[in-house]
């Protein structure tokens, strides 16, 4: 999907680049905040074709996890040890807690999904490793 038409079909927005996160994606992605109460955190996150964000644990004692709703576009979600799922608009993800796992955009499409921060004890995020090049060509 070309960004044209995705635009036209990403009702959240893109939102801002994203700085704060820029060290844990290859490529660009952008955060558009939706919501925030004092334990849970909701945005849009909009990745450009090809960017995915490294592999990750949202790590916590109780509760935790996220939930990611596709919005927009076309993706990749991935667990460790499992095969990747693509993401299209209406598919939503639930991440239990201290799961490893990457998500991110197609090759060749703009990608967009709600993040869900799920509350929890002593939650925190661990970032890992980078999805490389070599491992999200075979998708």
């Amino acid at each position: 999907m070309n960004k044209e038409e995705f635009d036209k079909v990403n009702v959240f927005g893109q939102g801002e680049p994203n700085v704060n996160f820029a060290r844990y994606f290859i490529g660009n992605s952008y955060l558009n905040p939706l919501a925030k109460t004092d334990n849970m955190f909701l945005a849009n996150v909009t990745f450009e074709p090809a960017c995915r964000n490294n592999w990750h644990i949202h790590k916590a004692t109780k509760g935790g996890g996220q939930i990611l709703i596709c919005t927009a576009g076309e993706g990749w979600y991935q667990e460790e040890g499992k095969d990747a799922v693509e993401l299209k608009p209406g598919v939503v993800i639930t991440i239990p807690a201290n799961v490893k796992h990457w998500h991110g955009a197609k090759k060749d499409s703009w990608f967009s999904h709600i993040a869900i921060e799920v509350p929890g004890e002593n939650t925190t995020t661990e970032w890992c490793e980078q999805v490389i090049d070599e491992e999200y060509n075979k998708l």
